[in-house]
Order: structure tokens, then C-alpha cells, then sequence
């Protein structure tokens, strides 16, 4: 797709909408960082290394009367900053629907991240406790400020345009994240010409993410504008209130949790790939991880060119056959993986440009999917449960990729273990009466779906 290409999808024509729109794109451009440089790239080795440090005459970590081995401490804070977003994001979802003040509640929950991994420059000599807390508060402010950042997106767009705003604001991210991402591989890389060391250059480039994820998102809440709730109550109590009776109220929509437990399946599939294709090609095709970094780069390059693509083919074909054409192709890449030859570089990126190419689209298309199965009002609290299907089970794929791995000894059977993910999430979405479901939800379908 060429430049000019993109810049001929037609924007709205009020000019305060564009500029709320705009807005939007803003946060993805701002938060996808946190999620490219810390938690992806630099902050999951830099932690186990400040925690190896910290270990004790027998190698292990002293924690609230356990012994935990430096190598597992990364881990162990993900997965407990993961179950308190699934405590966290459905009340954060409540109380933004119900308060009405979306933009100060967007603003501080991005603020407080921000300043949590700004913070993370200070995790030095043995500090892995310090580490831990700060990422804690950041991925928890992180979940929680994407659930009410998602909520806008049926406030901006018709339903005929969602597709095609959610895939411009994922390009965004995208955009965002490669940017910053560059310049921390140069700093990291050339770090010994600099005068710093490795630990000096990853700090800043820790540091450096949470001061971008703040700056930018005065952006976007300079920019976005609240709209009243659909009923006026105490905003904490009602949070409370109106969190139970989602719980009871969804199970009135079955397709909307139909749809739920499709995404739950194949982006499970999805976040697998992302999270463990550097162990299957380190371990299994012994490649280099300067082919790893080239590759983590290419693939945040490709994405932004596979969001905007795709978003067009969602016009013309509807979201839901561009969703499953996705499916489609990861359950390809997996199987070509499997066949992948040891030490083929090439091929390699070949699989990363796939990935690059459908990560976008399967994951902004998603997203606007979903808006359309929300009732009207419930925004943020639905989106809250969204975000724990993508966040709160991201467990059920390294489970498997694991327990396969342990039983064969083979990290092939262990990646084409994926599949099933992607096979059951491809027949679910295939079977779900999309129009039928929308129109269950109280709102309009799009002409296409």
C-alpha cells in the first residue's frame, strides 16, 4: 500500500469530530509503547538480571517467606499484575460509564502508568522488589486505561465507520511503537560508544517509554470530550452497583458472550505467537537475536500497513469474513513453522511479515466487531470484560505450548499445538449470527458485517 493510498480513506466532515478522532489515535500512538519497549523487549530480561543480583546464598530470591529462582520472577509479577487487572478493569469499566467523566479518568490511570515506568529507571542493584511494584501499578494502569480509551470508539464512529477508524487508531500504535522502538535498539546497541552501560541504556530506554506514554496522551485529552452517562448516580457506589448487574445483564446477551468466547480462543492463539515465537526460533532454529530484533521491528512496521489494509477489505467483504480470513492465516503460519528449516533467516521474516500483516487487522477489526454487540451506555464495562478475554486468559496458550513441549520434548509439536486455538475460534466466530446479535444488543448493524 502506498502513502498516497492512505491518505485517501475519506475522514469525517465535521471538523470537531476529525480533531476528536484524531485524539483517539493519539492514545494508541502514546500507550503502545509501554506494551512494545517495556513489556515485550527490555524490561522482562533487565528485571531477572537486577533480580539475579539480589539472590541469596542459594540462588534464590527471598519473598514473604518463599524462595523464588531469579529466572521465574518476571513471570510471577506479570501473571499477579494480570489478575488484578481482572479484578480492576470491570469496575474501572462501571465507573466510566457511569460517571461520565471518561476523559479525567482516562488521564489519570495514563498518568499514573506513565509515572510508574518512568519510575522504572530507579530499578538498579538489586532492587527487583522496586521493579516489581512499578510494573505492577503500570500494567494494571495500562488495562485500565485501554478499557475506557476503547469505550469512544462507538461515541466516534457510525457503524459503518468503525472498522476503519479502529484499524487507522491500531496503525497508529503501530507507528508509535516502531518509532520509539528504533531509537531504543540504536541506544541499546550502541550503548558501549556512548559511554553507558547495558543496564544504563535500558533504564533510560524504560524510563524514556513512560515519560512518551504521558506526554502524548495530553494529546489526546486535550483533544477528546466527554459525553453525559446514560444515568446519573454516585459514580463510586453506582461502580459497584452497576458491576454486579453486568455480571447478571450479560448473560440477556448470549451471542455478545458467544462472540466473547471466539475471541477469548484465537486471541489466546494470537498473544501465544507474539509471546513465544522468540523461544521457538532461539530454541528450535537457533537463530541469533539480532535476527530476533530485526524481526520484532519488521513485524511493528508490516502491522501498520496490515491494520489500514485490511480495514479496507473489512469495507468491502465486512469485518467478520476479514476477521476469519485472518484465522485463516495464522493457522498457516503455525503449520509453516512447524516445517520451518534450523538456522532460515529468511524464511523467518517471511512468517514475521505474515504475522505483521494480520496481527493489525485481526485485532483492530475485533475491536469494532465488538462495539457493535454493546448495549448503548455500557461501553466501558463491556470493553472491561473484552480486555480481560484479552489479557486475563493469556495463560491457556503458553499452558499448552508448555505442557506439549514437556510431553514431547519437541518445540515444533509445541508451536503447532497453537492451532487448535485458531481452528476453534475460526468455528465459533463462523457460527455466530453476527446481524442477529447486533440487533440483540438494541443496536444497527453496519450494511456490511
Amino acid at each position: 500500500m502506498t502513502a498516497p493510498e492512505i491518505q485517501a480513506v475519506p475522514g469525517p466532515a465535521d471538523p470537531a469530530l476529525r480533531r476528536e478522532r484524531f485524539g483517539w489515535y493519539s492514545y494508541d500512538w502514546a500507550m503502545s509503547v509501554f506494551n512494545t519497549s517495556v513489556t515485550t523487549v527490555f524490561l522482562g530480561p533487565y528485571l531477572t538480571s537486577v533480580a539475579r543480583d539480589a539472590v541469596g546464598a542459594d540462588g534464590r530470591l527471598p519473598f514473604l517467606g518463599l524462595s523464588i529462582p531469579p529466572g521465574s520472577w518476571f513471570s510471577y509479577v506479570l501473571s499477579f499484575s494480570v489478575v488484578l487487572q481482572v479484578l480492576v478493569l470491570p469496575l474501572t469499566g462501571a465507573v466510566a460509564d457511569r460517571s461520565g467523566r471518561k476523559r479525567h479518568l482516562l488521564g489519570g490511570l495514563a498518568a499514573l502508568g506513565a509515572l510508574a515506568a518512568t519510575c522504572l529507571f530507579f530499578v538498579a542493584d538489586g532492587r527487583y522488589l522496586l521493579g516489581a511494584a512499578l510494573f505492577v501499578v503500570a500494567n494494571v494502569s495500562f488495562g485500565a486505561a485501554t478499557v475506557v480509551y476503547y469505550s469512544w470508539l462507538p461515541d466516534l464512529a457510525s457503524p459503518d465507520e468503525r472498522d476503519a477508524v479502529s484499524s487507522r487508531g491500531w496503525a497508529f500504535g503501530y507507528v508509535g511503537g516502531a518509532l520509539l522502538l528504533a531509537v531504543h535498539l540504536g541506544l541499546f546497541l550502541g550503548a558501549e560508544s556512548l559511554g553507558l552501560t547495558e543496564g544504563e541504556a535500558v533504564r533510560i530506554c524504560l524510563a524514556t517509554s513512560g515519560l512518551w506514554w504521558g506526554l502524548f496522551t495530553l494529546v489526546t485529552v486535550s483533544l477528546l470530550r466527554d459525553r453525559p452517562p446514560a444515568a446519573s448516580h454516585g459514580a463510586a457506589t453506582s461502580g459497584f452497583r452497576q458491576l454486579a448487574a453486568t455480571l447478571r445483564g450479560m448473560r440477556a446477551f448470549p451471542l455478545t458472550l458467544w462472540f466473547l468466547g471466539a475471541y477469548l480462543l484465537f486471541n489466546d492463539g494470537v498473544q501465544t505467537v507474539i509471546s513465544l515465537s522468540a523461544t521457538y526460533a532461539s530454541e528450535e532454529l537457533g537463530l541469533s537475536q539480532s535476527v530476533l530484533t530485526g524481526a520484532i521491528l519488521m513485524v511493528q512496521v508490516v502491522a501498520v500497513f496490515g491494520a489500514l489494509g485490511l480495514g479496507r477489505v473489512a469495507a468491502r467483504y465486512g469485518a467478520k469474513r476479514t476477521v476469519l480470513g485472518c484465522l485463516v492465516a495464522w493457522t498457516a503460519v503455525l503449520v509453516a513453522a512447524y516445517w520451518l528449516q534450523e538456522g532460515a533467516v529468511a524464511q523467518f521474516y517471511a512468517l514475521a511479515a505474515v504475522i505483521g500483516l494480520v496481527q493489525g487487522g485481526t485485532q483492530a477489526l475485533s475491536r469494532s466487531l465488538f462495539s457493535h454487540l454493546i448495549p448503548a451506555g455500557r461501553e466501558a464495562e463491556y470493553y472491561s470484560f473484552y480486555e480481560i478475554s484479552d489479557r486475563g486468559t493469556s495463560w491457556l496458550g503458553p499452558l499448552a505450548f508448555g505442557l506439549t513441549y514437556q510431553l514431547t520434548g519437541s518445540y515444533r509439536y509445541a508451536i503447532i499445538s497453537l492451532v487448535v486455538f485458531f481452528v476453534a475460534g475460526f468455528l465459533l466466530l463462523l457460527r455466530l449470527p453476527l446481524r442477529r446479535a447486533v440487533l440483540a444488543a438494541g443496536n444497527t448493524p453496519p450494511e456490511r458485517l
